[in-house]
């Protein structure tokens, strides 16, 4: 449980790495749009990534 645990941690930090290491101004740019959202549609943002992943999870199962 411990290995797959880290695992995961490691394979998401890859994965949210990616864009600022190969286009820093279009995260950049993204993140601002992000910063600028009202409560309300950074949770919904905020809910359909827990929603996505728990269906990635399930379906890898």
């Amino acid at each position: 449980m411990n290995n797959t645990l880290l695992t995961a941690l490691g394979l998401m930090l890859v994965i949210e790495g990616i864009l600022p290491l190969l286009l820093p101004q279009t995260w950049r740019d993204t993140f601002r749009r992000m910063v600028e959202l009202k409560d309300g549609q950074l949770r919904f943002v905020g809910l359909a990534s827990v929603i996505g992943g728990l269906v990635l999870i399930v379906l890898s199962n």
